[in-house]
């Protein structure tokens, strides 16, 4: 699936008592490179609602002035829900910071109930997509 990208600069005030990214901040990022990512798989953000954030994980703490790129692309695709991977890294060293999973659902505005979109997961070959996909199928496993 295609990716998505977002950068954010971490400021001082991004940062929690320790001078590190602060975690709340972070999450905030991570669902907002997340809606991106399904909202424009979908097509619209007026039917695009998330409902959860799950194994958000920290990598390593992330400093005052480091450039934080959020990439996001859908891993799962049921008929009304996406599940969307994002990984945060530091832009310019490339090292891996933050990965999460964000699932959204779809509705009708008119009814507020679940509405089916029309994203589909394309074939890829791409070797860490595919670890993407399997922990997102692992996840829903253990529901």
């Amino acid at each position: 699936m295609k990716q998505y990208e977002t950068l954010h600069l971490v400021k001082t005030e991004d940062l929690n008592h320790h001078g590190t990214l602060f975690a709340a901040r972070a999450a905030s990022w991570l669902i907002e490179a997340g809606f991106a990512t399904a909202a424009c798989e979908h097509g619209s953000t007026d039917e695009v609602v998330m409902r959860n954030l799950q194994n958000m994980s920290f990598f390593k703490p992330i400093k005052p002035g480091t450039m934080v790129k959020f990439s996001g692309r859908v891993v799962y695709a049921g008929t009304t829900s996406l599940m969307v991977a994002v990984t945060a890294t530091n832009n310019l060293t490339g090292e891996p910071a933050i990965e999460g999973f964000i699932t959204f659902v779809t509705i009708d505005e008119a009814t507020a109930q679940k509405k089916a979109h029309s994203v589909v997961l394309d074939e890829t070959g791409d070797e860490e997509e595919l670890k993407l996909r399997e922990k997102a199928l692992q996840m829903l496993a253990k529901k």
